[in-house]
């Protein structure tokens, strides 16, 4: 009986395990040749050059992965 809750802490252990390396793989830029990846500044997501959203803000282009990250964005320069 002990041997099989054994088995079943390891395997759950293992599953969380496997799911948290999981979620930083997919905060990894996009591994496509030839294209550039940004990270949004607000909320860090990589996003290909060709399909980020452009702000100017004071002079400078930044990209975004949203039109939203790029509200917010602006609004915590509002605040400053």
């Amino acid at each position: 009986m002990r041997m099989l809750i054994w088995l079943v802490l390891i395997y759950v252990g293992f599953k969380i395990v496997k799911g948290f390396l999981a979620n930083r793989k997919a905060e990894e830029p996009p591994a496509k040749k030839d294209e550039e990846a940004l990270r949004d500044p607000v909320c860090g997501v990589y996003v290909a050059r060709d399909d980020a959203v452009i702000g100017t803000v004071e002079g400078e282009r930044i990209y975004f992965c949203s039109m939203a990250c790029l509200e917010k964005y602006r609004d915590q320069i509002e605040q400053k």
